[in-house]
């Protein structure tokens, strides 16, 4: 393991860094270590050390762990600027036209893990070592997703647009494929995707797969074979 970069205390021109600013400093680094090495694998006099500070400076901004892990999710809201999935297609929602709607967060949410692989990873890790922040993650931010998401299509099937199926399968199905996609581009070498599309062009397939399928529509059975046959007896 390569021994960590010191960042220097100041700023890069010297000059001493306010507390606020040092307080985001410390919230990026340990973000980063965690999303390198994972929480078991990251103390707080890593942190500091990266980050160029004392120790007791890392607790003077974040007295507890679960101060540090609510900040850092606090900090992706921000930067996310919105945590509700439907107020990113709040025209198309009003308008009722679900390809737009689906199409529209899937698309949101593969350029928000384009963006932010880092914290891709760290939810990974904090999956994986059943850490606490995976669950303040999921009470937050995921239920909110799945309860929305299921209270739309729950009154789209209402108005008969969509089939009734279980409203939270339709999520699951939908945010599984999005997940899934972002994995492979982000957590492994770029250069190998087995799959290589724009997101655009994945958010677009991804809803005409949920919407519509991929089976072709089926035939009537003896329907146009029997109208072949009926035309070749007449022309006997």
């Amino acid at each position: 393991m390569q021994p960590q970069k010191r960042v220097p205390a100041n700023g890069a021109n010297g000059a001493r860094m306010t507390g606020e600013n040092r307080r985001l400093q410390i919230l990026r680094v340990a973000m980063r270590l965690f999303s390198q090495r994972g929480f078991r694998g990251t103390t707080t006099k890593e942190i500091a050390l990266a980050a160029g500070v004392s120790e007791a400076m890392v607790f003077r901004h974040f007295a507890t762990k679960e101060e540090l892990y609510s900040a850092i999710l606090d900090h992706k809201a921000c930067v996310h600027e919105t945590m509700d999935p439907l107020q990113v297609v709040a025209d198309a929602v009003a308008a009722r036209d679900d390809s737009a709607v689906f199409e529209g967060l899937a698309l949101d949410a593969l350029n928000q893990h384009d963006c932010d692989p880092e914290f891709h990873r760290l939810l990974l890790h904090s999956a994986l070592e059943e850490h606490e922040l995976a669950h303040m993650f999921w009470e937050k931010f995921v239920k909110r997703v799945y309860r929305t998401l299921r209270n739309y299509i729950r009154e789209r099937q209402r108005e008969g647009a969509m089939k009734n199926i279980e409203p939270l399968v339709v999520v699951r199905a939908f945010v599984g494929m999005i997940i899934h996609h972002s994995l492979n581009n982000n957590l492994w070498d770029r250069q190998q995707q087995l799959l290589k599309i724009s997101n655009q062009a994945a958010a677009r397939e991804f809803t005409n797969i949920l919407l519509h399928g991929v089976s072709v529509e089926p035939r009537k059975v003896g329907g146009p074979r029997k109208v072949t046959q009926r035309r070749k007896r007449s022309n006997k």
